[in-house]
């Protein structure tokens, strides 16, 4: 069943970026806790950033370069949806988890994988929902591969002995108007890999798709070292 996202609920916070990671299932995250790491992120990143803009299908999709850090982003907006996507050095990843005393083992599961800070938003005025096992990414070689879900990881982590569900984006949830949701989102990829997304979600009944092309994992070093 798909979770609900983070709804706003105070006057003026709606349109503003989101303050907090809500995960299906558990509560939302403090900037003290789990989630302030990811959020911190995503923070960082998001701010004085270079627009390359791109297109994409019907849609526009927003190339953008940390001027600090060298890390990139990118960013679509179509049919109610509003999703951005942000590299995550693996350093920093090892540095989330391991703070959490994870067993090495599980940081070396994945360590095979690249992540990105992920953030979704509906921006209409209806419901809006999205499946993750749905989406794909399409390899150089023209390969499709699913993406991992945060049940799967969960699953796995619990096989190893460790109760942890933190900082995932979830499987799928339910946005209504102005809702929204962040996250990491895993691609068994190695560092500077490119690749294309595609992704889907339902919107007034119907179902739309996009395609973001030429995506790139994080360098395993942040740029410039």
């Amino acid at each position: 069943m798909a979770s609900k996202a983070c709804h706003s609920t105070s006057p003026g916070s709606r349109g503003r970026k989101p303050s907090h990671i809500p995960v299906a299932g558990d509560n939302a995250f403090s900037a003290s806790g789990e989630g302030g790491y990811v959020r911190k992120l995503l923070n960082r990143t998001a701010w004085f950033l270079l627009c390359v803009p791109l297109l994409v299908n019907s849609g526009e999709v927003v190339r953008k370069k940390n001027p600090d850090t060298g890390l990139l982003s990118w960013k679509v907006k179509e049919s109610g949806l509003s999703i951005e996507f942000i590299q995550v050095l693996p350093d920093y990843v090892a540095a989330v988890y391991g703070s959490r005393d994870i067993p090495p083992a599980v940081l070396e599961s994945m360590a095979g994988y690249c992540v990105f800070g992920t953030i979704l938003k509906n921006e209409s005025a209806q419901e809006l929902t999205y499946r993750m096992a749905d989406w794909r990414y399409v390899t150089r070689d023209g390969s499709e591969h699913r993406i991992k879900t945060k049940t799967e990881w969960v699953a796995e982590w619990k096989g190893r002995g460790v109760s942890y569900r933190w900082s995932l984006l979830p499987d799928d949830q339910v946005f209504e108007p102005g809702d929204w949701s962040q996250g990491f989102i895993t691609f068994r990829l190695p560092p500077d890999s490119v690749f294309d997304l595609k992704f889907s979600w339902r919107y007034q009944g119907e179902e739309h798709t996009g395609t973001i092309r030429d995506m790139r994992c994080a360098p395993a070093r942040p740029p410039g070292e």
